[in-house]
């Protein structure tokens, strides 16, 4: 009776410890999220898991061409999987299928080229739009299929959960995921 109390004691032991490890990494560090839909195809597709960091922003300002998880601002129960297009100030349009950016450094604007992982991508013209202070506006890779910025609005700072950092499944297409250079 005394080797089982000692060993439901070490089992107990071990549960605790790894709760004290895995629940401040699992709610503070790094998230699971499943992805769900087609509108980030043909670089995410349905039911692929992967693994949100969540403390990169807490110590840098997201970056354009990164893959971020968000709370969808009109239902935010809904966590919603876009590429950040534009940053805080900056504006951007969109005409004859090319993205347009203006900011700071280019009053006049400068195209994102976007074929390094999208290739050429029909779109619709969009009216141009001037983000505010702690928004940015965000596009899906399958810019047709894409319920995203370009029709709900900015999304604001406050609902950005993290950047998708790491594919995990299905393990053949596994890898750390990072911004394209524009």
């Amino acid at each position: 009776m005394k080797t089982f109390g000692l060993f439901v004691w070490e089992i107990f032991k071990i549960v605790i410890i790894s709760l004290a490890i895995i629940i401040p990494i699992r709610y503070f560090l790094v998230q699971p999220f499943f992805v769900k839909g087609a509108s980030m195809e043909p670089n995410f597709e349905d039911n692929q898991y992967l693994l949100i960091d969540e403390i990169s922003y807490r110590f840098r300002e997201p970056q354009r061409g990164e893959v971020v998880v968000f709370k969808y601002p009109l239902k935010p129960s809904e966590f919603y999987i876009k590429r950040i297009i534009a940053l805080p100030g900056e504006s951007v349009q969109i005409k004859d299928s090319k993205i347009s950016v203006y900011n700071k450094e280019h009053p006049d604007g400068f195209s994102l080229d976007e074929s390094s992982y999208l290739g050429t991508i029909p779109m619709s013209d969009e009216p141009k739009i001037t983000l505010k202070e702690n928004e940015f506006f965000v596009l899906g890779d399958n810019r047709q299929a894409s319920y995203d910025s370009r029709r709900w609005g900015p999304l604001p700072r406050e609902d950005l959960i993290g950047r998708v950092w790491i594919r995990v499944w299905p393990l053949a297409q596994a890898q750390a995921i990072g911004a394209p250079a524009y």
